[in-house]
Formats: structure tokens, sequence, C-alpha cells
């Protein structure tokens, strides 16, 4: 018998550099002096409005707003990590 080796046709993902902007308004009950961190605000309020509303936390408004830029934008590191993706044979 003789087999032909499959070919397996795989467009590697088309990979871009995107600006994003997140604009969220929410109202939240919680403690004080977890809200006085600067630090870890963010990622505290992000948290907790992906876990999504409850009794604790109100959405009020939610605008996304994605849009592709030029790589030559993007800083170096993000540059070098952009080609590594493209070379990648994953």
């Amino acid at each position: 018998m003789n087999y032909d080796p499959l070919e397996c046709n795989v467009t590697p993902s088309e990979v871009g550099v995107y600006e994003c902007e997140v604009h969220l308004k929410f109202r939240l009950i919680e403690e004080k002096s977890v809200l006085s961190n600067p630090e870890q605000l963010l990622e505290f309020l992000l948290d907790a409005y992906a876990c999504g509303a409850d009794e604790y936390l109100e959405p009020v408004a939610a605008e996304v707003k994605a849009k592709e830029i030029s790589e030559v934008t993007a800083s170096p590191q993000m540059r070098r990590r952009l080609i590594r993706l493209r070379n990648s044979k994953d």
C-alpha cells in the first residue's frame, strides 16, 4: 500500500496592533479602604465589573472602541512580539 502524507493547509491567524479605549461607568458598594490604594484600583474595579451585576454592582454605561494602528507606532517590544507571533509554527 502506498500512502500519501496528509497536507495540512493551515492559514496562520492574522495578527495586528490595536489601540483600544474602554469607558465604563458603574456604581459599586464596597469598603472605603479597598478603593484607597491607587496602584490596585484599576485591577480591582475591572475584576468587580467582569464578575457582573449583582446587588453590589450596578452597570450604568459601557463604551468600547478598538482600531487597528500601524505597526510602526507600536513599541519596539510589541513589534518584536508581533514578528515572533507571525513566525511561529503554532
